[in-house]
């Protein structure tokens, strides 16, 4: 990043209007998450003209996506929330290094992750909680998607850093132009070529290495920190400060590879006699509409995690404070009216994908309307979650990562079906949803007081 960029940088971070500057980052991140979550959604309705085993089999495969996105975004956000710091402080000589080691160490466990995970697929297949009957089609989505893990994890991260540095829409570029050719080669693959799942496994490594060329693309424009091989400088300074600034993202993304796993056994276990696939199905379609809608929320709070960083770093607590209620209050409007029109017209939108099978509208119009009712309260315990980390106070930002799909979530997926059956695995996401913003209301009253006393 030269001289003249750098504070060019700084004071837009740092002196234009909060709310303004904040709906400027969040506009290319959430375009960036609003694309990625669509071509999951994508896949998932072209899957689901193929048969329900096959819709079942790429639900199957998410548990290891979300291990992908476990490990870019703790690499991501540990790397991209130091380097706004350095930057704010006008530090760009450690932003350097822990950039190009935020960037190089994912690719490298990235691709020991591929070479182990090939050598049994089915396995693989098996241990994320594929019935029998699913197990081909979990192997065949799985096969590619394995294969490019080096570039999907490193892209992820390579995307964060270029956001947390308030870079977005360059990032932006990069995730949305890969998303947009694997929804162009999907139909390709899967009918013209006549590859079937494995036609849309074919179709995401290509476009996430087409992103990933893309981002790096990124990193070496003026207003930039460069990725060069020669600030790949590993020591235990630099991973200890990637791991404070990750390590919320990383328990909150392994929770989310442990709680798709247990819905994949639980939504098996619990269905009804012969309708194990349809089960599995119906809930990863639900998984992928709440994830499509929960990423503009996402992107809009990643918006304000740049101008909390920089402000951070340049001891501007009034600019901190205001961004995070910001997009607190922002987010949790949008998720309100989202979540009216998902309970009304829920089985509408789950025919979408398998209209077909009955089984699967009646399963996932319920599992549905139960995680609307809570899903209002997500956005502000997850803005809140982000202001800690940025700020690295790593207990709290972790204990609020992991709580939604791991200590609230888990217990609650597991216990409550032994008295409920089926209906417990439907309202698990809503009573961990519930449990989270209890949780976080008293931190979130603290770190209120806490910027206020530090502004006077």
């Amino acid at each position: 990043m030269s001289g003249e960029g750098l504070e060019r940088k700084y004071v837009e971070m740092t002196q234009q209007p909060v709310k303004l500057l904040v709906c400027k980052m969040a506009v290319p991140t959430i375009i960036a998450m609003v694309t990625t979550a669509l071509y999951n959604v994508v896949d998932a309705a072209f899957i689901g003209r193929l048969s329900t085993e096959a819709t079942a089999g790429i639900g199957i495969s998410f548990a290891y996506m979300t291990f992908i996105q476990a490990l870019g975004f703790f690499f991501g956000h540990g790397s991209g929330n130091y380097i706004s710091r350095a930057l704010g402080a006008k530090d760009t000589r450690s932003a350097s290094v822990v950039a190009s080691v935020g960037f190089v160490t994912p690719f490298l466990v990235g691709l020991l992750a591929a070479i182990v995970c090939m050598l049994n697929l089915s396995g693989l297949s098996r241990l994320l909680g594929a019935p029998d009957e699913v197990v081909p089609f979990a192997n065949d989505y799985l096969r590619y998607i394995v294969g490019a893990t080096p570039f999907m994890m490193s892209a992820l991260t390579l995307n964060n850093q270029l956001r947390l540095q308030g870079n977005a829409n360059f990032g932006m570029v990069g995730i949305v132009s890969g998303a947009i050719l694997n929804i162009a080669l999907d139909p390709l693959f899967i009918f013209v070529f006549d590859m079937g799942v494995s036609g849309a496994s074919l179709a995401t490594a290509i476009s996430q290495i087409f992103a990933w060329v893309l981002l790096l693309c990124g990193t070496f424009r003026p207003e930039s920190v460069h990725i060069r091989l020669r600030d790949f400088k590993p020591s235990l300074n630099v991973y200890y400060e990637i791991f404070r600034g990750g390590l919320p993202s990383l328990f909150r993304q392994v929770f989310n590879c442990a709680a798709a796993v247990s819905l994949n056994y639980c939504a098996a276990l619990y269905a009804p006699a012969g309708e194990e696939a349809s089960a599995v199905a119906a809930f990863a379609v639900v998984t992928r509409i709440m994830m499509f809608a929960f990423s503009v929320v996402l992107g809009f709070c990643q918006g304000f995690q740049p101008v909390c960083g920089y402000n951070f770093g340049a001891k501007k607590y009034d600019r901190v404070r205001e961004s995070w209620l910001f997009a607190s209050s922002v987010g949790t409007a949008f998720l309100l009216v989202i979540s009216i029109l998902g309970y009304i017209f829920a089985p509408q939108t789950v025919a979408l994908f398998r209209a077909e099978d009955p089984v699967l509208i009646d399963i996932g119009a319920a599992t549905l309307r139960w995680q609307c009712i809570a899903f209002p309260l997500v956005a502000s315990f997850t803005a809140t979650g982000m202001l800690f980390q940025n700020i690295r106070m790593t207990f709290p930002a972790t204990l609020l990562s992991i709580c939604r799909n791991g200590l609230f979530f888990l217990p609650a997926i597991l216990l409550m079906p032994m008295w409920l059956g089926l209906q417990g695995v439907q309202m698990a996401q809503a009573v961990a949803d519930v449990l989270t913003f209890l949780l976080a209301v008293p931190y979130a009253v603290w770190i209120n007081s806490k910027l206020q006393r530090e502004m006077k």
